[in-house]
């Protein structure tokens, strides 16, 4: 039997605890609103703490799932009605016809539900990070998205800390003897324990990700602050050439060259132009004198049915394992 509850108040689980004897200490974890994954041994059932991702807008929402386990008997607690609680309804009916006389197999199906959902996840960050890498080869990045690279930084190193507590669960699962968990069942927990040290993999490579665009954007800054510095340097020389020059006549003395002549006026003013003229041509051969480059508009998104966006290559790096076991049949 399965049973599936979406509790905020505690309400429901109180019922359940009452009827089912579920101990007080499984039922707090299972109401807490900052539980980690876990999983507990009592001696009639087993409790499992497990946390499902999903992008919500910008950010990563979680919900706690609560999973009380015994011989013939499951029962999943939910704290609020969330997007997770819709797909493992809509769900319920291909999972009880799995083994519907072992409970443990519907455990594995909860799991791997909530593992595969993390694909998503850290497929959209590696997309928009990746996306971002790739602007600012063309132009600075600004301060929002300098500030959304913290952002996503920051989420996904939240999400590595519950990918480890989610790996202890599973490892306990596959590895360990527990109680309600049969050795037939083990290899199907170890299917989704490799999900987990996969897209764990995965999370670690985005921190490198993060690491290598934040150093290549400061190096570019630089770069560029450096090609503007040696433009002014140039441009000034340039210019006091025949500011000098007209320093030196605008002093009005008699004996100056040319300032009796009919010719000084324009053989001043030559001078000057081919001082000038001559530095512009050894600026730019030294390369300090470039055209300015062009600033490129940001990708226009497009939405693309398998999840990428941008005009880039589809990105196939992170990609969820397939050829996932089917259990054998009873």
């Amino acid at each position: 039997m399965w049973i599936d509850v979406a509790d905020d108040d505690g309400a429901e689980i109180e019922k359940l605890q009452r009827a089912f004897g579920l101990h007080e200490l499984a039922v707090e974890d299972s109401m807490s609103g900052a539980q980690s994954a876990k999983i507990d041994f009592y001696p009639d059932h087993v409790f499992i703490a497990a946390k499902a991702a999903s992008l919500d807008g910008d950010e990563i929402a979680y919900t706690d799932v609560g999973i009380f386990l015994t011989e013939r008997r499951v029962i999943t607690v939910c704290r609020m009605d969330a997007r997770f609680s819709h797909k493992l309804r809509s769900g319920a009916r291909r999972i009880a016809q799995r083994k519907a006389d072992r409970a443990e197999y519907a455990i594995h199906d909860v799991l791997d539900r909530i593992v595969d959902g993390y694909f998503p996840v850290i497929q959209k960050i590696a997309e928009e990070i990746l996306l971002m890498e790739r602007r600012l080869l063309d132009d600075s990045l600004d301060r929002e998205e300098v500030a959304r690279i913290f952002q996503l930084r920051r989420e996904t190193i939240h999400f590595q800390h519950v990918l480890i507590r989610m790996f202890e669960v599973c490892n306990k699962l596959a590895n360990l003897d527990v109680p309600c968990i049969s050795a037939d069942a083990k290899p199907y927990f170890r299917d989704v324990l490799d999900h987990v040290v996969h897209i764990d993999a995965m999370s670690n490579g985005l921190i490198d990700v993060f690491r290598t665009a934040l150093e290549a954007s400061n190096l570019l800054e630089q770069q560029r602050q450096s090609e503007i510095t040696r433009q002014l340097a140039a441009w000034g020389g340039i210019i006091a050439v025949p500011s000098a020059i007209a320093g030196i006549y605008g002093m009005n003395f008699a004996n100056l060259p040319g300032t009796h002549s009919s010719w000084g006026y324009g053989f001043v003013l030559g001078l000057m132009a081919g001082a000038c003229g001559l530095l512009y041509l050894r600026f730019r051969r030294l390369g300090w004198l470039r055209p300015a480059r062009s600033r490129q508009p940001p990708p226009v998104q497009r939405h693309d049915p398998g999840g990428h966006t941008g005009p880039g290559p589809r990105f196939t790096g992170f990609t969820p394992p397939r050829g996932r076991a089917q259990p054998a049949s009873s």
